[in-house]
């Protein structure tokens, strides 16, 4: 059985390249960067969590909520084959979710308000056409964006399918690595033109990720997305 099952609904994903300096003090043990024409990335991802099930089973207050992280990707040193990511912070609305995977994962979940809201697109269509996500005491951070394309998978190669292909997490603990199976079908998306990123990137993710809030994103993505599991965790 899986740990989670959930189904991960309109992700937002802004994308930035960045000095792979910036994030080797992340990254975690036996595990590095893994670099995209070689450039580094790193990710701002919203998206909603619906139906969420912990080992089978529906938690109440907790089956429909939002989530915002900050990730970067890596791969394995044991197989460089294994696209992954790892997660500079993740932050929720539910102070439960930080107890659990702060723990079990070793990941860094922060809980605060947190709200979205989406504007249904046309009905033949899967999708939507606005979607945002804000969060914080005041709801003073926002990611936004207005979805004028059409969905389809990405090209093989491209940059958006390699931001949203990815199938492992590694967490870096105290004393160890920790690694975990996250499988989903092949998302389709597509580059979003028209979007809104208010975020105070020193005050959420540390005062080394300060520059971007001067900084434009490599590109930015809407993934419809789908059901996701999550395995337990196991050392690496």
């Amino acid at each position: 059985m899986e740990f989670l099952a959930a189904h991960w609904k309109h992700l937002l994903l802004a994308n930035y390249a960045v000095e792979p300096k910036l994030l080797e003090p992340f990254v975690p043990a036996k595990t590095k960067l893994d670099l995209f024409e070689g450039n580094c990335f790193v990710s701002l991802v919203a998206f909603l969590f619906d139906q969420t099930k912990i080992l089978g089973i529906p938690i109440p207050m907790h089956r429909r909520f939002e989530e915002v992280n900050l990730r970067f990707y890596v791969v394995p040193d044991r197989d460089p084959s294994l696209r992954a990511v790892t997660f500079i912070r993740e932050i929720v609305p539910r102070v439960a979710i930080p107890m659990i995977a702060n723990t079990l994962f070793n990941e860094n979940y922060v809980a605060t308000p947190m709200s979205h809201r989406f504007d249904p697109s046309d009905p033949r269509q899967n999708g939507v056409r606005f979607a945002e996500y804000s969060w914080g005491k005041n709801l003073e951070h926002r990611v936004s964006a207005h979805i004028n394309r059409p969905l389809e998978l990405p090209p093989q190669g491209s940059l958006g399918e390699f931001i949203t292909e990815h199938y492992w997490g590694y967490a870096k603990g105290p004393k160890r690595t920790l690694e975990y199976r996250v499988k989903h079908p092949q998302w389709i998306s597509c580059l979003v033109d028209d979007y809104q990123i208010d975020v105070d990137f020193a005050s959420v993710y540390g005062k080394e990720f300060g520059f971007l809030n001067e900084s434009r994103p490599a590109n930015f993505l809407y993934a419809l997305g789908s059901n996701v599991t999550v395995s337990f965790p196991a050392s690496l």
